[in-house]
């Protein structure tokens, strides 16, 4: 069976692997992202009662999101990667097929809930699968291809979804998300062998997940750069939501929205390929810092701005304030995700999936607050990013000052 596996696996060929992994990956983004253009016509049709309520779909995918990723990397350990694989596209399929035919909003959010459980399995588990694989400078080449593949899909799919809005209506959406999906079910199948060994299964114990949160929480860097992590992600998860309506509907843009969208996300995009220059001159620690104090300042100073213009400051000041914010977030993101893992080497599978949850939990009802804050102006979206990075500061220096643990 093994001497099988090796043999398909050395027919996968390096691009062909890289593209199934990042396809998996892009799956996550995608089923958000594209969604965005076609919020204001859900909602109408399955009849919320506030006009914000339509941003609660974006939650609850995230929502569903954060609860898997406990469940799929440590079974993964242990009945290994490809059950998980299929188990997730295969729940991602039926929550798309339920948002596809739902008849009432409650139904949608459960759906989108379903959804997010779904996805979190090929989002997790093909990181395992790229670990099992390559180590090293392989994996970190490996992982550098994946990356440009999944930063292409928030400049794609609100243009993607825009499309399919104009010709078939938003259920089409969701076709295309099951048909995806279905799609990467039988490649996958098909051409990836398994690749957890027998020798490196670990037995699944409930005690092993409530070990790693004991470590995550007595960790003052680990607990403290999560923390720092959901803030920070929550200001995010608050552009996502309010993207729609500040584009479409404060400057009205229309069908324009998925292309100022795409071009901001540019920005996120080059600041990945950025911070792996900058962070070997000035180090992780040093390099956050100084980003989340210039976003800060960037954000407090902007808000004024906007007040002095009744929350609807000219549009190309917007445009480069969120290139400069979103360029920041592509520098933040990887940078206090391993900060947060550095303690937690030892437990690196269970950890991160416990680190990622966590941050999740707490950025999600920060996203949905800012989002549903949205009353016509920039004014709540801006503010958000300017108190979030004020509290991201102090939380960042509680955790540096904490235990003496190598530092980046």
């Amino acid at each position: 069976m093994e001497q099988t596996a090796k043999a398909n696996q050395t027919e996968l060929s390096f691009v062909e692997f890289v593209a199934m992994m990042a396809s998996m990956i892009a799956l996550m983004a995608l089923s958000t992202d594209a969604m965005l253009p076609a919020l204001p016509e859900i909602g109408s049709e399955l009849g919320i009662r506030q006009a914000n309520d339509s941003q609660l779909i974006l939650s609850y995918f995230f929502l569903g999101a954060a609860l898997g990723q406990l469940f799929y990397g440590p079974v993964a350990d242990s009945l290994g990667r490809k059950p998980m694989i299929y188990i997730g596209l295969v729940v991602f399929m039926g929550g798309s097929l339920l948002s596809m035919f739902t008849t009432s909003f409650p139904m949608m959010l459960a759906s989108r809930l379903i959804q997010g459980l779904g996805a979190a399995g090929p989002r997790s588990v093909s990181l395992a699968i790229v670990r099992d694989r390559f180590s090293g400078r392989m994996m970190a080449r490996v992982m550098s291809f994946i990356m440009t593949v999944f930063i292409m899909v928030p400049v794609l799919a609100p243009a993607i979804g825009q499309g399919i809005l104009l010709f078939a209506g938003w259920r089409a959406i969701f076709g295309l998300f099951l048909a995806l999906a279905l799609i990467i079910l039988v490649w996958f199948g098909l051409r990836q062998p398994e690749t957890l060994t027998a020798d490196n299964k670990i037995p699944f114990t409930f005690k092993r997940i409530t070990n790693a949160f004991k470590e995550v929480f007595s960790s003052r860097i680990a607990f403290g750069f999560t923390l720092a992590t959901g803030i920070f992600t929550g200001a995010f998860l608050g552009y996502l939501n309010s993207a729609q309506p500040v584009f479409q509907e404060q400057y009205g843009l229309g069908t324009w929205f998925p292309v100022i969208f795409a071009l901001l996300s540019i920005a996120s995009g080059v600041a990945s390929f950025t911070n792996a220059q900058l962070v070997l001159r000035l180090g992780t620690r040093r390099l956050t810092s100084v980003s989340n104090g210039f976003l800060t300042l960037l954000s407090a100073g902007y808000f004024v701005y906007a007040m002095t213009a009744q929350g609807n400051p000219p549009f190309w000041t917007v445009m480069v304030y969120f290139a400069l914010t979103l360029f920041v977030v592509g520098i933040m993101f990887g940078n206090l995700n391993s900060m947060a893992m550095e303690p937690l080497g030892h437990i690196a599978g269970v950890g991160s999936a416990v680190v990622g949850s966590v941050s999740s939990l707490i950025s999600i009802p920060i996203g949905a607050i800012i989002g549903r804050m949205f009353d016509g102006t920039i004014l709540p979206l801006v503010g958000g990013f300017a108190v979030m990075c004020f509290i991201a500061i102090f939380v960042m220096r509680w955790a540096d000052a904490g235990e003496k643990e190598p530092q980046a």
